[in-house]
């Protein structure tokens, strides 16, 4: 989740959020290098006495700053494109689940097992645990399977939500009478935290969505005794 000071994204937990982060790297470099060629040029106008003859017909200048800009859209545009398609990739999946955003909470539903869906609140303040996050944390979380490729299938009752992870680089927005999907796989066990996303009304900031990540076993054995309950 994120930390205070934090710099940087969260760290990933999918390998779409590792593709998400690697681009931004290499984005950031583009703006690294754009933008010291741009202070040198701005430096040496300032300290250097530069005449209208150096300007005029200098056509090698025409084809820098025509051709290079062109490339660096090239660089940046190609895997920007490449990780949009992943995103959208929804192959066989191997489980799928559905969300449904509410004013102001989440259910959640599991169509692989019957009668397997609760609602997920934001928990009270009094009833938070050692080492749980107030605001973040909710009474029952999603669970879900590590290394399982996920379909979710998300919608709305009322009004446009937004369901959130940023750890495994997913949003969606929950829109009414629409189903929205998309595909995720974690990668290793853990809690993760997201929010909702589009502003829902007054306790739009009180909705979180909470993740557990657990090793398929200890999957099924949540989801019989759920269902048994």
């Amino acid at each position: 989740m994120a930390h205070p000071s934090q710099l940087g994204f969260q760290d990933a937990a999918s390998p779409v959020m590792e593709e998400l982060l690697h681009f931004h790297d290499h984005a950031l470099m583009a703006v690294f290098l754009i933008s010291m060629l741009v202070l040198y040029i701005i430096s040496t106008l300032m300290t250097t006495k530069l005449s209208n003859i150096n300007t005029i017909d200098a056509q090698e200048i025409e084809m820098v700053w025509t051709v290079m800009p062109a490339i660096i859209l090239i660089v940046i545009a190609l895997p920007s494109l490449r990780i949009l398609y992943l995103m959208d990739e929804i192959n066989t999946p191997d489980m799928t689940m559905k969300t449904i955003g509410h004013q102001w909470y989440w259910s959640y539903e599991y169509p692989d097992f019957p009668n397997l869906s609760f609602d997920s609140y934001m928990a009270s303040t009094k009833d938070l645990e050692p080492g749980h996050f107030r605001l973040l944390e909710v009474d029952n979380r999603m669970v879900a399977p590590i290394g399982t490729a996920m379909r979710i299938l998300i919608t709305a009752e009322d009004v446009l939500h937004s369901w959130a992870i940023p750890a495994l680089g997913l949003k969606s927005d929950a829109i009414p009478g629409r189903l929205s999907q998309a595909s995720f796989l974690i990668t290793h066990p853990g809690v993760y935290y997201g929010q909702c996303s589009e502003i829902c009304g007054a306790n739009h900031s009180f909705m979180p969505i909470v993740i557990e990540a657990l090793p398929v076993w200890e999957f099924l054995k949540w989801a019989a005794s759920a269902q048994n309950s």
